[in-house]
């Protein structure tokens, strides 16, 4: 190869086609994966394969998009999703997720990582999909047949480090990283520093060319708290205003923020309401206050909400962050955040369970199994029906029994120090203060712990997982029919709560069409009496929970667990 100039070497043939297996040697020595290549088929260590992007058929259906405001996202990993563990075996599902009332499928990063098996955040050769779920055009297939059948398809994208094995990006380009700042990964990637312009180049080329040549309606930028740059404008700013100017142009593409720092200014809205930056964040906050309220569990992070409970769901939902610049306790009195009420409902995606918050826990328990039907209902009425766009996780809508664990499948060494590591991550726990209750959390690297988190489908058409898939397409349904026209132009800024004692809330939206949602909730399981009857009696009751309460909720008592949306005003 020859020099070209700032680092770059290149070298012009007519032999590698389509299908052709190619390395680089490094100073004539070891052999190493095209860093941007595009299919490993002998996963990260072997050779790259010449891939012709033109080559997959898409088709002529004209795919236009969706808006984000109805969206309602379904994330999944593509190993557990299914038995076969591939891209096309979830085309064989997508027909489930319409059924159910989902609009934007999320996929768990993708990017080729060592071994069979990984949550996809240990990626280390960002521009390849995982062999083991196929090939690169069996994924443009997946977002092709989801878009055909109306779903946009949203992927996991993780720019704060590369994962622990197969990267050889410091044997050759150690401009990528800097001990500038650290990350808990080690070295953090050189977004600021000298020669740091290549490095922003090959991550927001990443982006582009996952929006672009898969067709993906958005991506899901993971931890980028972790993203360290003190540069301006930032990587997080150059990436979003590229994706604006590039495909951002011509369709709709959705970026969402995965931010423990709750940055409000990378959510800010042109007049129009459009993003300027990113469309939305994953509002941690949001489900670690219901966790808390529903379960009741104080370790960790949950501590911060510990003290009132209700008061930061109720600013969650209307104002979007629950931390918008106060001290965060577990963060040593740091402040976290900054104000967001002035932001519209939907730049904020609620949830009750993802991957991190099942698959962080010892034994990956799914949140129905920590806590009673009645509260689990509850807390899920209140996610379906307001107005911040929902994300389910697989499984979550027939209360799967199949854990969600944490696996991967590393070389020798480098598994015996993350089971190890794994174990003593919880050692600060009660439950895991004994070494011998440590040694019976499962091992990472352990097939077995994989194939324990396979969806069971069959399941799905018992009784009892049936009726919890009642519930869901219920929920969603009501959805569609009354709650997503009317929040088109929703206006920022236009919602109020009330507190109702210590146990119970009361939150107001004005709608895009003038007229006004109201939620008022019990989330306890003592009945709550108020000083007077309930103002809505006159209010459009659009659902009860639980339905039996019947005519309880129009005085002055809420029965446990109960929550009541109401819509006042008919709207234009």
């Amino acid at each position: 190869m020859q020099a070209s100039g700032a680092g770059w070497f290149e070298c012009r043939t007519t032999e590698a086609h389509p299908g052709t297996l190619y390395s680089y040697r490094i100073d004539g020595g070891i052999e190493v994966p095209d860093p941007a290549s595009r299919f490993q088929p002998h996963d990260v260590h072997g050779p790259s394969e010449v891939i012709d992007p033109a080559a997959f058929d898409w088709g002529t259906h004209a795919w236009e998009g969706r808006p984000w405001y109805d969206a309602v996202c379904y994330e999944l990993h593509i190993g557990t999703f299914t038995r076969e563990g591939s891209f096309r075996a979830v085309i064989e599902r997508l027909d489930h997720l319409i059924a159910l009332g989902v609009t934007a499928v999320q996929l768990m990063p993708v990017a080729d990582f060592p071994g069979r098996r990984n949550w996809g955040y240990d990626g280390a050769l960002l521009f390849a999909p995982d062999s083991s779920y196929g090939r690169p055009d069996d994924l443009k297939r997946l977002v092709l047949e989801a878009h055909r059948r109306g779903l946009m398809v949203f992927l996991d994208v993780v720019y704060n480090h590369f994962g622990p094995e197969g990267n050889y990006l410091h044997l050759y380009a150690p401009q990528f990283f800097t001990e500038r700042h650290h990350t808990p990964w080690g070295a953090a990637i050189n977004f600021d520093g000298p020669e740091s312009l290549e490095v922003r180049a090959f991550f927001i080329q990443n982006a582009l060319y996952w929006l672009q040549e898969y067709h993906f309606d958005g991506l899901r930028l993971d931890a980028v708290h972790a993203i360290l740059d003190d540069s301006q404008p930032d990587f997080l700013t150059e990436l979003a205003e590229a994706v604006r100017a590039g495909p951002g142009r011509h369709r709709p593409i959705h970026l969402v923020l995965e931010n423990d720092g709750n940055t409000a200014s990378y959510l800010t809205r042109h007049n129009t309401g459009a993003p300027r930056r990113y469309t939305a964040q994953w509002n941690d906050d949001f489900h670690h206050v219901a966790h808390l309220i529903v379960t009741g569990e104080r370790d960790g992070y949950y501590a911060d909400y510990a003290d009132r409970p209700i008061d930061y769901l109720a600013r969650c939902l209307a104002e979007g962050f629950a931390y918008q610049g106060e001290p965060s306790t577990c963060r040593h009195g740091e402040p976290r955040g900054e104000p967001s009420a002035g932001l519209p409902p939907d730049a904020f995606v609620n949830w009750l369970q993802t991957h991190d918050q099942v698959g962080n826990r010892a034994f990956g328990e799914r949140l129905h199994t920590l806590t009673s039907p009645e509260a689990f209902k509850a807390m899920l009425a209140i996610l379906l029906l307001a107005p911040s766009p929902p994300l389910l996780f697989m499984g979550q809508e027939w209360a799967a029994q199949t854990p969600f664990l944490f696996f991967c499948d590393f070389g020798d060494e480098l598994a015996r120090s993350v089971a190890e590591g794994r174990r003593q991550e919880f050692a600060k726990f009660a439950a895991f203060a004994d070494p011998a209750a440590r040694q019976s959390i499962p091992d990472p690297n352990d097939p077995a712990t994989f194939s324990r988190c396979k969806l069971d489908w069959a399941s799905a058409r018992d009784a009892p997982h049936q009726e919890w898939l009642a519930v869901h397409r219920k929920l969603l349904e009501l959805r569609r029919r009354e709650i997503v026209p009317r929040i088109e132009r929703i206006r920022a800024g236009a919602t109020d709560f009330v507190l109702l004692g210590d146990q119970g809330l009361s939150v107001g939206w004005e709608l895009g069409d003038g007229s006004r949602l109201i939620l008022r909730a019990n989330l306890s399981n003592t009945e709550l009496r108020l000083p007077e009857p309930s103002p809505y009696a006159g209010a459009t009751l659009l659902h009860l929970e639980p339905s039996e309460a019947g005519t309880d909720l129009n005085d002055n008592r809420l029965p446990p667990w109960s929550v009541a949306w109401h819509l006042q005003g008919e709207g234009r």
